[in-house]
Parts: structure tokens; C-alpha cells; sequence
């Protein structure tokens, strides 16, 4: 059996596309489908039912699936073991961040990757919690930091950092002259125009979910789906954003904005470490969930993980 036609056809159950999974594997189309294909003929036997919606594994497939997933990730386990004889991981990690998160982890992260896994490889994405959830099932990604996961039987949740959210306004006075921002109340909130993600947006849920335990709804001004366009809007005096203080520390707008403090209630998010629980963690992965825990609490201080793997 190749290896090759087994990790195509895998990737093609799990995300139930042959078109998602060719953009991810990169590889055209019909070549992918050729090589499942040939799998078939090889097994005799069908083992994905194709329709204009995609692609179902039948029950053959869903055999092979189990199997394949186990034999695609012994396949890891033994370069990773190879690369431990020389006591340097030499593996591939695929990591998923959110924007927020993006703009200020990214450098350090990378840099002490390099510095730590020297022999390994990395992938960085960056994407909204909803998508890097889907991600991480297909096995697109193997880490993701997400804001407010649900819980679920299919992930594996590790607490990393708890954040208060805060109003961002376009600063009206010079930073050298202007005094520390007061504090804002939610339901003084409920009344401006924000500039805020479309649902199913982490902070975007959140934060209907805190105004709706007031009694309130935010005014919703434009619904923006990238971190630098909702603070270019703000600077621009469109609207007013909530996010984490740390949104613009990286941000090339930070001079141009301010943020204070949100109260009563405050309005707290929390970053979770996740994985998937249907994959063994390899030895690469495990030394980035250490480097990522360390990242961590240099940029925003203490965390709460305490991993389990």
C-alpha cells in the first residue's frame, strides 16, 4: 500500500472534499483523485462515495480511515524517534493562532522555535477559533489557541491565559499629555458604535453574551472580520472596538488609539491551548506546547496550563 495514496485519502475522508483537501495537501485535484482512486482499484474496493457535495468514506473507508490515521501517525512516531536518537526533535508542527494573538506571538515564537527545534519544521496559521476548531479535526493543524472553546469530546483543552477585554477608542490628545483612561461601564458600552467580527467570532459572542446578561444589546456599527481593519476603522473615528489590551500593542496604529478598562461587569476572555483528542501527541508537538507555554507567560504574563500529554 503507498503511503502516499493512503495520507490522500485520509486527508480526503476527514475533511469530505476532495477540492479542500487537494488546496491542503497542495496538489491539483485530479492527480489527488487518481490516487485515490488507485487505492480502490489496489483494495477492490470503494471506498469513498463521491456526490456534488463532496465525498463520504463507505464502510470500507471508514475501516481504512481508522487504520490509516494510525499508520500515517506510527509513520511520524519513527522519524521522530530517529531525530530523539540525536535528542533533537526533528518533526512538523502546524500551529493556529488567532489574529490577536498573531501580531504580537508570531516573532517570539518562531525565533524560539528555531532556537529550541532546530531540526524541526513549522507552520504557522492564522484564522478565527470557529475555523482553526474545523482545522484542527481535519488535521490541518496540530496546536491551536483558541478564545472560549466549548468543551468537546474530540479536543483536548488546556487553559493557557485569561484576559479582560477593553474599549478601543481613537486617541484624541497626545500620549504625552493624556491621562490614564477611566474606566467604562458595560452598559455605557451597549450605547456606542462598534466595529466588531461577524458572528461566530469568539470575542463577538462574548461579548453579546455579557450584554445580554445586563439586559442590553451593543450597537453594532460595521462588522469587520480582520483585527487591522477594525483598528484602522477606529483610528478613523468609525466606531469603537472591544478587544484585548495586547490588540494594539503590535498594532502601527498604537499611537493613534486608547483603551480603558471595561466594569461592571468586566468582560474577561480566556485563551485555550487545544488539540486534537483523537491523535497521539508526537514528541515535536510536545516540545512545542512547552514552547508555547513559555512564549506565553514572557508576553502576557503567568498562564494556567498544565499539560496533560
Amino acid at each position: 500500500m503507498d503511503l502516499k495514496q493512503l495520507e490522500y485519502f485520509v486527508r480526503v475522508a476527514e475533511l469530505g472534499s476532495f477540492t479542500k483537501a487537494a488546496a491542503i495537501l497542495g496538489v491539483a485535484q485530479p492527480a489527488l483523485s487518481r490516487q485515490v482512486r488507485l487505492l480502490e482499484v489496489e483494495l477492490r474496493q470503494s471506498l469513498l462515495v463521491r456526490n456534488g457535495r463532496g465525498a463520504t468514506a463507505t464502510e470500507a473507508g471508514k475501516i481504512l480511515l481508522e487504520h490509516g490515521r494510525g499508520i500515517l501517525h506510527q509513520i511520524e512516531r519513527a522519524r521522530e524517534d530517529l531525530g530523539a536518537a540525536a535528542r533533537t526533535p526533528a518533526g512538523h508542527v502546524a500551529v493556529g493562532l488567532p489574529p490577536t494573538i498573531a501580531r504580537v506571538m508570531s516573532v517570539a515564537l518562531t525565533r524560539a522555535f528555531r532556537q529550541r527545534l532546530p531540526n524541526a519544521s513549522l507552520t504557522i496559521t492564522e484564522g478565527l477559533s470557529a475555523s482553526m476548531t474545523e482545522w484542527l479535526l481535519a488535521g490541518r493543524l496540530d496546536i491551536a489557541l483558541l478564545y472560549n472553546p466549548s468543551p468537546s469530546a474530540d479536543l483536548e483543552l488546556l487553559p493557557l491565559h485569561d484576559d479582560d477585554l477593553q474599549l478601543i477608542a481613537a486617541r484624541t490628545i497626545p500620549r504625552s499629555r493624556k491621562p490614564a483612561a477611566a474606566a467604562i461601564t458595560l452598559a455605557e458600552i451597549a450605547g456606542l458604535p462598534l466595529v466588531i467580527p461577524s458572528r461566530p467570532n469568539a470575542i463577538r459572542m462574548l461579548v453579546e453574551s455579557a450584554m445580554a446578561g445586563i439586559g442590553m444589546r451593543p450597537t453594532i456599527a460595521f462588522e469587520i472580520d480582520g483585527v487591522a481593519a477594525i483598528l484602522a476603522l477606529v483610528a478613523d473615528r468609525a466606531g469603537y472596538a472591544i478587544l484585548p489590551r495586547h490588540a494594539i500593542s503590535a498594532a502601527s496604529l498604537s499611537d493613534a488609539l486608547t483603551a480603558r478598562r471595561i466594569v461592571r461587569p468586566s468582560v474577561r476572555t480566556r485563551l485555550t491551548i487545544a488539540m486534537s483528542s483523537r491523535r497521539t501527541t508526537t514528541l515535536t508537538q510536545k516540545s512545542m506546547l512547552a514552547l508555547i507555554e513559555d512564549v506565553s507567560a514572557q508576553l502576557f504574563g503567568g498562564g494556567h496550563a498544565k499539560r496533560r500529554v
